[in-house]
C-alpha cells in the first residue's frame, strides 16, 4: 500500500518508519534540501547552530524507532546527559541551575525563597501524575476520540488538568520567580502559560523522569540518522520536492502533485503546517474557509540570531539558559492577545560548544538566542523591526546577561524572522509551532490525526494531536501510525494448509 508523506520533519520521519517497518511503501517529500523541517542545520565560517530544537526529553522515544529496524540507537548517535537541563537567569540578577536532582532543587528554592522548598516535592507529584496519563496510559500516543474524552475528564477534573498552567503553579509557590520556573514550560509548544491547560505540566516530569539531551553533532544529526534508518527499511526520501496540491478523486486522496509530476498514492499523511495543509494543499472545494480559519488560534513565533563569536562564555552560559526581562504575564500577554512587539524580551540561549567543542573554531561560541515573539497576524514588519531588535538583543546579552565584549568579538550573525517561518517552512502566520495548544485545541478538540474530510487523508506532527515539541511530535508519529492502519490495515497473507 503506497503512503505518500508531505514533510520530512522529526513526525514525518518517525511515521515512515514505523509504516515502513510494518510493510507499508512509504515516500517521503519535503521542499528542502535536507530532512529534519525545524531541526534545521547552519553552517558558516567554522561554526554550526541548530536553526530550531536543542535538546532531546523522552529519548525512549527514538531507541523505540531504532529497534523497529532491528538497531541500537547508540549505534547510531550519541546522547550526552545535560545537567543542569537550563539555566534561568531572573531580572533582579539572582539564577537557578534547573535539574532533576531533587535535593539540588529544593536547596536552591530555598535560597531563593526560605520555606518554598517543600512545595517542590509536593507539585513534582502533581506533574507525574499528568505525565502517567499521558506517557504511561497512552492518551498522547493513540488517536484522541469523544469516548477517550469522558474516559479521562473525571481524573481531568480531580488532577486540576483543566486549569491554566500558571495557576496551577501558583497554588504551589509564592515566589513570583518560582511560580515562573514552574509554568513557562508550555513556551516549549508554542502556548501560553496563563492559558495552556494544566496537563502540560507534565513536562516537568517528563524531564525529571527520562533527563535533557543534546545528541553530537546537535538535533540535525538527529534527523539525519532517521532519514538513514528510513531509507535503510526500503522508504524512498525525494528532498526539493515541494508539494503543490493533494489530488483528490471521488472523495479520495490520489496523488500528490510536484513540480517534478504527480506521486501516486494510496494513502496521504501531511506533516507539513495545518493551515497550510487545509488551506493551500487540499484542492478547492476541501478547503477550509477564511471563517473556519479565523476560528482557530495559532502559536506564537520566534526571532532568532544566529551568533558565532570568537570566544567564549563559560561563566555565564551553561549548554542552555534562559534569560529573563522584568515582565512575566505582561509580555505573554502581549505576544498572544495584543500581538505587539514589546520593548522588553526573555529569551532562550543555546551554546552547544558548553557540550560540544567542534560547533565552532577553537575557542568560539556557536550561539543561538530565541525571542518569542507575536505571529504575523500583528502585521509586524520584520524588514523594519529586525535591525534594531537585534541590536536590543545583543545588548541585553552583554548588559543582563554578562557576556563581555559580544558585539566587537562576532564573526557570524545571521537572523531569522515570522516571515522566514512562513516563507521557508509554509508556517500560517509564521507562527513555528502550529495550533496553540490551548484547552479548546487539546485532545479531541486539536486537529485530528484522521482527516474529517478525506478518509485517507491523516496528519502527523506538531499541528495534530498530541501537540508540538519533539517528544510531542514523535508521539502523534505513534497516534497516527494506529489510526492509518486500523483504517488501512495491509492484507494479511495466506495461510499455508
Amino acid at each position: 500500500m503506497r503512503v505518500v508523506c508531505i514533510g520530512a520533519g522529526f513526525g514525518g520521519l518517525a511515521l515512515g518508519i514505523r509504516l515502513q517497518a510494518r510493510g507499508y511503501s512509504v515516500t517521503l517529500i519535503d521542499k528542502q534540501s535536507t530532512p529534519g523541517g525545524h531541526a534545521a542545520q547552519l553552517k558558516k565560517a567554522g561554526y554550526t547552530f541548530d536553526m530550531g530544537p536543542s535538546l532531546i526529553t523522552a529519548p525512549a522515544l527514538l531507541e523505540e524507532l531504532f529497534a523497529l529496524a532491528g538497531e541500537k540507537l547508540e549505534n547510531h548517535l550519541r546522547l550526552i546527559a545535560l545537567d543542569p537541563f537550563y539555566r534561568v537567569y531572573f531580572y533582579d540578577g539572582s539564577f537557578i541551575d534547573y535539574t532533576g536532582d531533587s535535593e539540588r532543587m529544593k536547596a536552591q528554592i530555598a535560597a531563593l525563597s526560605p520555606g518554598e522548598e517543600r512545595a517542590y516535592e509536593a507539585f513534582m507529584a502533581h506533574a507525574r501524575a499528568f505525565y502517567e496519563a499521558v506517557i504511561t496510559e497512552g492518551l498522547g500516543a493513540r488517536p484522541f476520540t469523544w469516548a477517550e474524552l469522558w474516559r479521562f475528564l473525571p481524573k481531568a477534573l480531580r488532577l486540576r488538568a483543566l486549569t491554566p498552567t500558571y495557576n496551577l503553579a501558583a497554588s504551589y509557590f509564592k515566589d513570583e520567580r518560582l511560580r515562573f520556573i514552574f509554568s513557562f514550560h508550555p513556551l516549549f509548544i508554542g502556548g501560553d502559560p496563563f492559558r495552556a491547560p494544566a496537563v502540560y505540566q507534565m513536562i516537568p516530569y517528563l524531564e525529571k523522569s527520562g533527563g535533557v539531551w543534546y545528541a553530537l553533532g546537535g538535533m540535525h544529526a538527529v534527523a539525519q540518522a532517521l532519514a538513514r534508518l528510513f531509507q535503510r527499511l526500503g522508504g524512498t526520501l525525494l528532498l526539493g520536492t515541494e508539494a503543490q496540491e493533494i489530488l483528490v478523486k471521488q472523495g479520495k486522496a490520489f496523488a500528490v502533485r510536484t513540480p517534478a509530476g504527480e506521486i501516486p498514492a494510496d494513502i496521504v499523511v501531511s506533516n507539513a503546517d495545518f493551515l497550510h495543509t487545509v488551506t493551500q494543499l487540499y484542492p478547492k472545494p476541501y478547503r477550509w474557509t477564511p471563517f473556519r480559519q479565523k476560528l482557530m488560534s495559532y502559536s506564537m513565533s520566534a526571532f532568532l540570531l544566529y551568533i558565532g563569536v570568537r570566544r567564549q562564555y563559560p561563566e555565564r552560559l551553561p549548554h542552555h539558559t534562559i534569560a529573563l526581562g522584568p515582565r512575566y504575564k505582561g509580555l505573554v500577554k502581549d505576544i498572544f492577545r495584543r500581538k505587539v512587539l514589546a520593548e522588553d524580551f526573555s529569551l532562550y540561549l543555546h551554546a552547544p560548544t558548553r557540550t560540544e567543542e567542534a560547533m565552532a573554531p577553537p575557542g568560539g561560541e556557536s550561539l543561538y538566542a530565541l525571542s518569542p515573539v507575536p505571529n504575523l497576524q500583528s502585521r509586524i514588519n520584520w524588514q523594519i523591526e529586525a535591525p534594531r531588535y537585534t541590536e536590543k538583543i545583543l545588548g541585553f546579552l552583554e548588559q543582563k546577561v554578562g557576556l563581555t565584549g559580544l558585539s566587537s568579538h562576532i564573526d557570524v550573525l545571521e537572523v531569522f524572522t515570522p516571515e522566514d517561518f512562513l516563507r521557508q517552512r509554509n508556517c500560517m502566520w509564521g507562527a513555528a509551532w502550529g495550533p496553540e495548544p490551548v484547552l479548546w485545541q487539546t485532545a479531541v478538540l486539536r486537529p485530528p490525526n484522521r482527516s474529517r474530510r478525506i478518509p485517507n487523508m491523516f496528519f502527523v506532527g506538531a499541528g495534530t494531536h498530541p501537540g508540538a515539541g519533539v517528544p510531542g511530535v514523535l508521539l502523534s508519529a505513534i497516534a497516527t501510525e494506529k489510526a492509518l492502519t486500523a483504517a488501512y490495515p495491509l492484507p494479511q497473507p495466506l495461510a499455508v494448509v
